[in-house]
């Protein structure tokens, strides 16, 4: 028997996976060719494969963490980017019928980059909603039905146009889309007045893996419940969500106010622990960190950034009661109306205070960056000594690498219950932590490998004061560090993390409206044993 060696083996094994692909995806396209049939929508015009000149237009466009553009990836093998309901319906019959997996992108802003490709050798077709992003605003109701491709951007500005009393509880990142953000439960600078964007989730429109289009009321309770919180993506796909808008008054006030470790940061970071849950509801005050060259010398800096709902004169009257060391003047504050005040926190000063508001439906505005992210959760203040330990740390890096954001918990966020949605992390919590590494074109290999080394590095000593039994983490901050694979067993390791006990109701779910595992990655829900 003839033997081959190992680099040609190699090569042999390519060519036949390429050849597999290519066969694989002229199959799938012929089937969505015969089985579609409007002629007011050709199929045809959506679909892109690796051969047509657009397609690593189209994947990259939606791309935002830059280092799942890797060759090393695994890409799709096509793209659709569907503009009516029965396209999708029929990519669904196709795939199941040749045996592909499919991944559905909204805003791509997954944090691992599963929504467009698999770190994985696997067969995928990606469905990209971004045609969905119709907002229909209903100011009489007080909701809105958003198609799942529109940003939170979008979102914004649509309901901006109809009405300067209504807003909506979504993320501070413009380019965030809809579809993913509130399936993962959603956060934002009013989540201590309102809630989750998925708390404020009251109907949907959502197709399952046979094709039928269902609401809150045919999808049944416990399959609406699972969606919002649970990754919609793990049990079918999202076309429209219908949102309760918030009211928010004519004008808000805002601020931004850095401390360096040599102005007393450690002190009012410290305290500021304790303070920022128990504000009034309508006080948002969150702390970011980094580390910055400042007079030749290096140090940390904490910027307390804040939303207030409400005039500059209570805002000043409210921190002087509660947190007075921070020391903030009138100076410090700037009233604007709600929407102007999405600009300061969008995209980490990626837009200006004085743009117009139309920078919400550019979806290109934020830069795209090289990172890596993780979070937790924090129950019990860190100690003094824990906080110049995370200090010490930054310094092991250059600055601008490493980003601490700590995002406050309290006020509404404790009236719901750990079951109230998938989403688990309610009363009990102080605040949470993302914990992020970036780096640009230009960063080495060697360089990029020793900053997610130290990212991991700095995850594990912050395991000392953060949640344990389990270290709970945020799933729209996905990690795949928590581990991966689709059985029971293996889903149990990272499933607690994101869902607590709620990960036991989502595999029943699961098991019940995907009994094949069709909806499926490296960190989907699985089947019950």
């Amino acid at each position: 028997m003839k033997s081959y060696s190992l680099p040609l083996f190699v090569l042999l094994f390519s060519l036949y996976c390429s050849v597999s692909s290519a066969l694989t995806s002229k199959a799938f396209i012929k089937c969505l060719q015969t089985h579609y049939s409007p002629d007011s929508n050709p199929i045809s015009q959506v679909i892109y494969t690796p051969k047509n000149s657009s397609y690593n237009s189209v994947l990259a466009f939606s791309i935002q963490d830059l280092r799942f553009a890797s060759p090393s990836r695994t890409k799709p093998l096509v793209i659709v980017t569907p503009v009516h309901e029965s396209q999708i319906q029929t990519v669904l019959y196709c795939a199941k019928k040749h045996k592909i997996q499919i991944r559905i992108r909204g805003g791509g802003h997954d944090f691992e980059g599963l929504s467009y490709s698999s770190p994985s050798p696997i067969k995928f077709v990606m469905i990209d909603m971004i045609n969905f992003r119709s907002v229909d605003v209903d100011v009489a109701s007080g909701t809105a039905w958003v198609g799942s491709g529109a940003n939170l951007g979008e979102l914004y500005y649509r309901i901006a146009e109809k009405s300067s009393t209504y807003g909506f509880p979504g993320g501070v990142w413009a380019t965030v889309g809809t579809g993913g953000f509130i399936s993962g439960g959603g956060y934002g600078t009013l989540k201590r007045k309102y809630g989750l964007g998925a708390d404020n989730v009251i109907d949907a429109r959502f197709m399952d893996v046979n094709g039928r289009i269902m609401d809150k009321e045919s999808m049944g309770e416990d399959l609406f419940w699972a969606i919002r919180g649970g990754i919609a993506s793990n049990f079918g796909i999202v076309i429209a969500w219908k949102v309760k808008l918030v009211a928010v008054p004519e004008i808000v006030t805002i601020f931004g106010v850095r401390r360096t470790l040599e102005q007393n940061g450690t002190a009012l970071l410290h305290k500021w622990q304790t303070i920022a849950p128990k504000l009034d509801r309508d006080l948002y005050l969150r702390a970011e960190i980094i580390t910055v060259n400042q007079d030749g010398k290096r140090t940390v800096r904490i910027s307390f950034e804040s939303l207030f709902l409400g005039g500059a004169d209570r805002l000043l009257l409210l921190m002087k009661e509660s947190f007075p060391e921070l020391g903030l003047v009138r100076e410090d504050c700037m009233e604007m109306p709600w929407i102007k005040s999405t600009l300061f926190f969008a995209g980490n000063g990626a837009f200006t205070l004085g743009e117009s508001i139309e920078v919400l439906l550019n979806r290109s505005a934020i830069p795209k960056l090289y990172f890596k992210a993780k979070s937790d959760y924090v129950k019990v203040p860190i100690p003094v000594e824990g906080l110049e330990g995370i200090w010490e740390r930054f310094f092991q890096v250059d600055d601008g690498v490493i980003t601490i954001l700590m995002t406050p918990y309290g006020g509404k966020m404790d009236e719901f219950s750990e079951s109230a949605l998938p989403f688990p992390h309610r009363a009990g919590n102080l605040y949470m932590m993302y914990i992020g590494v970036t780096w640009d074109a230009n960063t080495t290999v060697v360089e990029q490998n020793r900053r997610l080394d130290f990212i991991r590095s700095l995850y594990s000593y912050l395991g000392s004061y953060v949640s344990n039994n389990p270290r709970e983490a945020y799933v729209n901050y996905n990690d795949l560090d928590l581990g991966v694979g689709t059985s029971y067993k293996e889903a149990s390791l990272w499933g607690v993390r994101y869902f607590k006990d709620n990960f036991k109701r989502l595999v029943q779910v699961k098991t019940a409206v995907d009994p094949h595992n069709f909806f499926r990655h490296e960190q989907s829900i699985p089947l019950a044993k």
